[in-house]
Formats: C-alpha cells, sequence, structure tokens
C-alpha cells in the first residue's frame, strides 16, 4: 500500500470515529468500526471512468466477502467539484444495477462540498454528509434493513443529526473535519 493511501485511509477512519460515530450521525456505525468490518479502499483515479470501473471492483469484492460490512471507496484525485460528483452518482447507481446489486447493495454519497437542495453551502446541516474526501460508500441492504429494524424510529435520525449540526456550527463542523486530514 503506498504511503499516501495510508493516510487517506486515516483521516477518513478518523472522520468516522470523531464525527459520524462520536456525534452519532448514524447509530450503527461504531458497531462495524469496532468489529473491524469496514473496509477502506483508496481509488487512484482521474476520471470517471476509472472510477465506475473501481466501484464495480469494490461492489463485487464487497458483495463476495462476508466479513465486510460496509466500503468506503475514497477517490480523492477525482470529482473535487460537488456538482460534478452529485452528476456521477446516477451512473454510479446504473453501474451497480447493471451488475445485478439492485436490492442488495445501497451507495451513500459523502463529499467535502456535501450540500443537500435547499440549503446554502456554509448550512451546518451539509456536514452530515461533508468527508474529508469524496468516497462512495457501500452497504448491504439487508444488514441495514436488519439494524433498522432493531432501532427505535430512524426517521427521527436525520432531524435529529441536522439539529446537533446547526448547534454546533458551521466553523465548529468545519474545525472536526479539518482535524481529521491533520497529520
Amino acid at each position: 500500500m503506498r504511503e499516501q493511501d495510508k493516510l487517506f485511509i486515516l483521516a477518513t477512519q478518523r472522520w468516522v470515529e470523531s464525527i459520524v460515530i462520536a456525534l452519532n450521525l448514524c447509530p450503527f456505525a461504531k458497531r462495524e468500526v469496532i468489529k473491524n468490518r469496514v473496509h477502506y479502499i483508496v481509488c487512484h483515479s482521474n476520471d470517471t471512468q476509472s472510477l465506475l470501473t473501481q466501484l464495480e471492483q469494490a461492489a463485487t469484492e464487497f458483495v463476495n466477502n462476508t466479513d465486510i460490512e460496509t466500503t468506503l471507496l475514497i477517490h480523492p484525485h477525482v470529482l473535487q467539484n460537488f456538482e460534478d460528483y452529485n452528476a456521477f452518482l446516477d451512473p454510479a447507481e446504473q453501474r451497480l444495477q447493471a451488475l445485478g446489486y439492485k436490492g442488495i447493495l445501497q451507495l451513500a454519497s459523502f463529499h467535502p462540498h456535501y450540500q443537500f437542495a435547499g440549503t446554502g453551502p456554509m448550512d451546518p446541516e451539509n456536514y452530515t454528509n461533508r468527508s474529508p474526501f469524496p468516497l462512495l460508500h457501500l452497504l448491504k441492504e439487508s444488514s441495514l434493513e436488519k439494524a433498522i429494524s432493531a432501532y427505535p424510529d430512524t426517521g427521527q435520525i436525520p432531524e435529529d443529526n441536522i439539529a446537533l449540526m446547526n448547534q454546533l456550527g458551521q466553523r465548529r463542523l468545519e474545525q472536526l473535519v479539518q482535524n481529521c486530514i491533520q497529520y
């Protein structure tokens, strides 16, 4: 593994632990981290076509490996612009469907400049999906359904996350993300 890859993974692990888990943005994440079932992959693609190929490979590996419960495909060299990244999500979903993974895998999206529709770029609620680098998150739908069925009122999670992000504020949240990438 390249030294730079280790740094991308370390920063992403810090983000998962210090933001996603510590702020309880995803109540299902801690268990998978503790059980060491999160797979981190650094993609060296410089274009969207090779990123789709890497996504395909990661998805196939993920589906065939029962020891992995979630995969984070970190792609720091492509789709730095959020609008381009957002436009890429449709072809990514289509590729997963073409592979026969509809109903098997779910694709979640995270980006350093993530912005929900109807929000401003500096709105704190965007930090629920802001990561140190652009990444694609693969989840197994069966595992997700199982976790959701065992958790009370999952519909409240997004509202609670937005309230927390607004309470912490944009400056504090930006600092938390920046702390993840400082080596």
